[in-house]
């Protein structure tokens, strides 16, 4: 049953189309999938925590974005609240239908129609969480209560009830093993924890055996893909993640959420024209896609879009602070700009709001160093080391500016370590400069330099940072950093071209020029 009848409303679930006597309404997006939830619950009351899991997850709104979003359709369908024909608020509990749907087919009166229109509805629900997108590849089970409770947690974006989904989910396990949700939701949660919240590298490895699993046995499961890809995007495999994500996307069309998460490692590769444009082909409001806005000013940023992406990220940093990535991207991004002390006020308030990550403490030692406070800048980076201990950076800047200094036949010994590491994998383009900045603590300008160019043959594309950190102040004026500067600008000014003759570049950017 795909059609569903709400007095004089047909809503076609299968086309995601609502019409009233024949006239398509624009119902779409999110005020489709809140409809889609109120009806799967018949004349129920479905209460505001409930709309906020299966509607908007696993991004993280509040109270007040579903009384927008609720308002909203009530405008698209013509509701009136005062005198509601459709759908009724009910004071301190949520939303209910006015009545129940029933089915559009004549001749079929079931006694209780909302058991016809939740079944009816189950795929359309699918995209509302990463449980129920799962179902999309997956056999439409029942979903096991510890799972539906530890999506609820997982979607809220704390490190905290991260760890309550993993438990959850690992319950959920230890009752049925074979609960497909439950292994994609706790692989999810395992990256994540390894991505987001400082874990280690068996998270990764737990996180990438989950998917494999599920993989093993549906080798189309859109979302298994999708939770390895992002395993090896925290590994920093970069070049699998985004096979998987692509595979994800393949299966799935409709999963913006991995869109954002190639479209991320499009920009980390280099390709910051393409990043841009699927990020924009993601909806703004699509659930489940919470750093899409984050990238997308980063794109700017390094495309040389300063106002645009500055006016993009001020304004997540001011209504998004749980955004461990935009907390770290403003400071970042004011900071190459040579605005240190609104870097610096930017970081403080980053630092204040319980989204620890290193490169947060990094970003604080290079500013200590910028303003000659060594001492300031050790205490970070061991704060750096404390925080993710498998971090190499961070251990590398404690070795190089602390005390005792590392003696320089260790420095050699790390430089061919992470050499070999990174002929042997898929280099990050930014783990590169770890070798430069290794190089350079012997004198070995050369070498830095080569290293620099690795990693922009990689992808690397942020020549501001390149000139501004004190990490390679040494540099300045070589000749052969320079022409390594001019190959990120050559780069960049083509795809900045690219960008402004698009007929999809974002408003607000400036003509192309001949």
């Amino acid at each position: 049953m795909t059609r569903m009848r709400l007095l004089d409303l047909i809503v076609d679930t299968a086309s995601q189309r609502v019409t009233r006597d024949g006239v398509a309404l624009n119902v779409a997006g999110l005020n489709f999938r809140l409809l889609a939830c109120l009806l799967a619950s018949g004349d129920a009351v479905v209460d505001i925590d409930t709309l906020m899991a299966e509607v908007w997850a696993p991004a993280v709104v509040n109270e007040e974005t579903v009384t927008q979003r609720v308002k909203l359709l009530r405008q698209a369908l013509g509701d009136d609240s005062r005198q509601p024909r459709y759908i009724r608020s009910v004071r301190g509990k949520g939303y209910q239908l006015c009545r129940a749907p029933e089915p559009a087919e004549p001749g079929r009166k079931p006694s209780r129609p909302w058991l016809a229109a939740g079944s009816a509805l189950i795929l359309v629900l699918a995209g509302a969480g990463f449980w129920l997108a799962s179902s999309r590849s997956a056999a439409p089970d029942p979903v096991s209560p510890l799972v539906r409770r530890a999506a609820y947690y997982a979607v809220i974006g704390q490190p905290e009830n991260n760890e309550r989904a993993l438990s959850l989910y690992q319950q959920a396990l230890q009752a049925n093993p074979d609960d497909t949700r439950a292994m994609l939701g706790l692989s999810r949660a395992s990256s994540a924890r390894a991505c987001l919240f400082n874990g280690g590298r068996a998270d990764i490895a737990q996180g990438e055996a989950m998917a494999r699993r599920v993989l093993a046995r549906d080798p189309r499961n859109a979302a298994a893909w999708a939770a390895l890809g992002y395993a090896q995007d925290c590994a920093g495999r970069i070049d699998d993640a985004i096979a998987g994500y692509d595979r994800a996307i393949a299966l799935d069309p409709a999963d913006n959420a991995t869109r954002a998460s190639v479209a991320y490692l499009y920009q980390e590769k280099g390709r910051l024209a393409d990043a841009l444009r699927l990020n924009l082909q993601v909806p703004a409001e699509a659930p489940r896609v919470r750093f899409r806005d984050t990238q997308v000013a980063r794109e700017l940023e390094l495309l040389g879009f300063t106002a645009a992406a500055d006016a993009r990220f001020a304004k997540i940093f001011q209504l998004d602070p749980d955004n461990v990535f935009n907390n770290i991207a403003w400071p970042r991004s004011l900071y190459t700009q040579g605005r240190h002390g609104d870097a610096r006020v930017a970081l403080a308030t980053a630092l204040s709001r319980h989204t620890p990550h290193p490169d947060l403490l990094v970003l604080q030692g290079e500013l200590a160093l910028q303003g000659g406070d060594r001492a300031g800048a050790v205490a970070a980076f061991r704060k750096a080391v404390a925080l993710r201990p498998e971090a190499t950076l961070p251990q590398t800047l404690l070795a190089l500016y602390g005390e005792p200094r590392v003696a320089n036949a260790r420095i050699d010994q790390r430089i061919a370590e992470l050499t070999s590491e990174l002929r042997q994998g898929q280099p990050w383009p930014g783990s590169m400069l770890e070798i430069a900045i290794l190089e350079l603590a012997h004198g070995n300008r050369n070498g830095a330099v080569a290293a620099i160019a690795r990693a922009i043959d990689a992808g690397y594309r942020d020549r501001a940072y390149l000139q501004v950190s004190p990490l390679f102040a040494a540099l300045a004026g070589d000749p052969d950093f320079a022409r390594q500067l001019a190959r990120i600008n050559d780069d960049v000014t083509r795809q900045r071209q690219q960008v402004l003759a698009a007929d999809w570049k974002p408003a607000g950017l400036p003509p192309a020029t001949p």
